[in-house]
């Protein structure tokens, strides 16, 4: 046993909140913060079930508590009471593989699972990886419920191999770890080899154990099918490219050249190598295949200066904006970069531009696009504005953070 209820998860918490956090919490939102608890019982442990209860005493909501967070208590559920048990996850896991059943194929062997607050596991993700699944973890309180997953998810999507991947935050509390640690397995064993999935029929290498997030961007799953799409006969620039995934279905596309640029060589060597294990489709076999390591402004730069063009330009950066403050220079760096961006693409080219940066509105975001391409006097015709995948569903306003845009340039 890792981590159960028996091993310290039984205390509950009586939380009584604020006349706001009750409103906000009858509207669905998944959140309790540390300000809005009015009085509880005693103090608490991460991974104490904390029972909410209205102005009037009765039951609203039962959630986790982590007093390592400012968000205290992250709900479970609300309405009637019900007990929280390995039952209970596993109706809730059963639920979030029904919504994805659509994915469920032997082209695709790869998507999510679980995606947090939106199905029902707040501060908790499950990523889904052919017969191998990662659990990440972004509080610790679900150390404490861990084992009572791990048998409920068995159960509802059966898998040989369970990784186990935590967050910055949760890695700083040591105390409240019991042992684990990020990347460790929780369920057999895959050594040091890369896994391979397959995504719309490409095959991709995947590091569970030591890759960004969990190991792969499954949420741009449907935009890297919109670049092949549009990519036949064009130079394509995928920057920030990381593994290689929309540089892939670029080149199986028809694009006639792909140049991938990313400031990690490792990750870039993984790119040329996904793009070697797809040459059986022939726009992969045909297309040629650049690698660029450096920082993507700078290249876009040198490009700009040695009047390099390209048919299409492929913009995908890490998120610019952690928390509130940042939206002002996030902004400001999606301006810059769209604007460089502009001045290397070719007259009825195609610019794809995607934020990630949930402190970033889609409406600003689109904004600052335009407004860049105004700047560098170019003509934006949008094809298509997207936001969320299938199995990524947005449930409350701060479960939104992808945004990206297709657009001819002129």
């Amino acid at each position: 046993m890792i981590g159960s209820s028996s091993l310290g998860a039984q205390n509950r918490l009586a939380v009584h909140v604020t006349a706001d956090a009750e409103r906000q919490i009858r509207q669905g939102h998944p959140w309790i913060y540390n300000r809005a608890i009015r009085r509880q019982n005693h103090p608490g442990c991460p991974g104490d079930l904390a029972v909410v209860f209205d102005r009037n005493k009765r039951f609203l909501a039962i959630g986790l508590y982590d007093p390592t967070s400012p968000i205290r208590v992250r709900i479970l559920h609300r309405g009637r009471p019900t007990p929280i048990d390995r039952d209970w996850f596993q109706r809730q896991l059963a639920c979030a593989l029904k919504l994805r059943k659509p994915l469920l194929s032997a082209q695709t062997t790869a998507f999510r699972l679980v995606y947090g607050e939106n199905d029902g596991f707040p501060g908790l993700v499950i990523d889904r990886y052919g017969g191998l699944c990662v659990i990440k973890l972004y509080t610790v309180a679900w150390i404490a419920h861990l084992q009572d997953v791990l048998d409920a998810l068995r159960r509802v999507l059966p898998v040989a191999h369970i990784v186990l991947r935590l967050s910055r935050q949760v890695r700083e509390h040591t105390t409240f770890l019991r042992g684990m640690k990020d990347g460790m397995m929780l369920v057999g064993s895959i050594g040091e080899s890369p896994v391979t999935i397959h995504e719309n029929g490409l095959a991709f290498e995947v590091d569970p154990v030591r890759g960004q997030k969990t190991g792969f961007f499954l949420d741009q799953r449907d935009n890297r099918l919109r670049v092949e799409q549009l990519s036949a006969g064009r130079t394509v620039l995928d920057t920030f490219a990381y593994t290689g995934g929309f540089s892939v279905y670029a080149a199986r596309g028809g694009a006639t050249e792909v140049t991938s640029v990313d400031f990690s060589a490792p990750v870039l060597k993984a790119a040329a190598r996904n793009m070697a294990c797809n040459t059986r489709w022939p726009g992969v076999a045909k297309a040629m295949h650049r690698i660029v390591k450096g920082d993507v402004f700078e290249v876009l730069k040198k490009y700009r200066k040695s009047r390099r063009n390209f048919g299409m330009v492929i913009l995908d950066p890490p998120a610019f904006a952690k928390k509130k403050t940042d939206v002002g220079k996030a902004l400001s760096a999606h301006g810059s970069l769209t604007t460089l961006a502009l001045s290397v693409l070719k007259p009825g080219g195609v610019l794809v531009s995607a934020c990630c940066s949930g402190q970033v509105s889609a409406e600003q975001f689109f904004q600052v696009s335009h407004q860049a391409a105004k700047t560098a006097r170019r003509h934006l015709r949008i094809l298509e504005r997207t936001e969320h995948a299938l199995d990524h569903p947005v449930c409350f306003s701060e479960g939104a953070y992808l945004k990206c845009m297709f657009a001819v340039v002129s």
